[in-house]
């Protein structure tokens, strides 16, 4: 008996309720007594319950999606290029894309090039500040300079620098210090075995020519290079091509001065350049890898193309938050020999098979 009055006494649960269209609530036991119609009524006025909460849930799951989408930060990335950004900058894009930024979602991403022109520098730079950018990325010396005189506020990403601290963009590779981190390319530290090689190849050479430009690193990269080939009983010349358009007068000047063989000095690439020297029968060596693959004889540095990988890294750290005073600055850890013999047979040379056993890349 008192179990039986305990039973009666428990209300029944909220889905064991059916509530009619006269506001009466019966159980499940209850609603077989109504007659058919009234529990007809009352299954629809639970579907239509059931129908309209979907309703408010699948508005409400709209509408956060929208604030969400409405909340997605658009990223502005300026990219100052001292020489063509056609190569460099869909490495970035395509780095920066596996790293979730997405052209036309959340990045903007501007460029300016100055194809070689470091006196344009400037004026782009202030058409890249007009814009905005949460962070810069400055290719080579010449267009890290310049960012770095037009702001000390906005973050610069090195892509990549020959000498950051003497050039005084960073304190150190450790703790750069300021507002500027990124990449170094070691360029000085591979000119005494460039040489090296050049002696090798060219048993004979009394005279070589160091093809230079206005980039502010070019005269320091000329003591090394001219202290290294003294070492080597070379005589080294400075020969100035200040412009892309200058390069055919300063070859013709290497002619004049009976050059045997010119080493080019680092610097954003120059498409014409092989072409020019090869026009002139003058054989060249180059800091930048990717000459050889334009008609360059040699070549030897670091392996370019993965320090804008890298780069593209620093911008997506600086992105989330971080800054850029206490992010080290990284260096090359691949460098490549290229030999282009093709390039060899057009100026009559024969390259030793001892430097051709020493090479990582050889273009036959």
């Amino acid at each position: 008996m008192e179990a039986e009055h305990a039973a009666r006494a428990t209300p029944p649960s909220y889905a064991e309720l059916v509530e009619t269209t006269d506001g009466r609530k019966l159980t499940k036991s209850t609603r077989h007594a109504i007659c058919p119609r009234q529990q007809s009524t009352a299954v629809i006025v639970m579907d239509c319950t059931i129908s309209r909460r979907l309703v408010l849930v699948g508005c409400l799951s709209l509408c956060m999606r929208k604030a969400c989408a409405q909340k997605t930060r658009v990223w502005r990335v300026a990219y100052l290029a001292s020489g063509r950004a056609s190569v460099t900058v869909p490495v970035m894009k395509e780095t920066l894309r596996q790293l979730g930024y997405q052209e036309g979602r959340n990045l903007v991403f501007d460029v300016r090039d100055a194809n070689g022109r470091y006196s344009e520098l400037p004026e782009l730079m202030q058409q890249l500040l007009s814009l905005k950018p949460d962070v810069i990325v400055a290719e080579a010396t010449p267009a890290i300079a310049v960012a770095q005189m037009a702001t000390s506020s906005i973050p610069i990403v090195m892509s990549p620098s020959t000498d950051p601290i003497s050039s005084g963009f960073i304190r150190s590779f450790a703790r750069p210090g300021g507002n500027i981190t990124g990449v170094a390319n070691m360029f000085g530290d591979t000119t005494a075995k460039t040489l090296d090689i050049i002696r090798l190849v060219f048993t004979g050479a009394k005279n070589l020519a160091v093809l230079i430009s206005n980039n502010p690193t070019h005269p320091q990269l000329f003591e090394v290079a001219s202290k290294a080939a003294a070492k080597i009983g070379v005589s080294a010349g400075r020969f100035v091509a200040p412009n892309p358009e200058d390069l055919k007068k300063a070859f013709a000047e290497m002619k004049a001065g009976n050059v045997d063989v010119a080493y080019v000095l680092a610097d954003p690439v120059r498409p014409a350049l092989p072409a020019v020297a090869l026009e002139h029968g003058i054989p060249t060596v180059f800091q930048v890898n990717s000459y050889t693959e334009l008609g360059g004889l040699m070549s030897y540095g670091p392996d370019i193309l993965p320090l804008f990988v890298m780069a593209a890294h620093y911008v997506d750290r600086i992105l989330k938050g971080g800054n850029p005073a206490e992010m080290p600055v990284q260096q090359p850890t691949k460098f490549v020999f290229a030999v282009n013999l093709r390039t060899a047979k057009a100026l009559g040379l024969t390259i030793p098979e001892t430097v051709l056993a020493m090479a990582d890349k050889v273009i036959e």
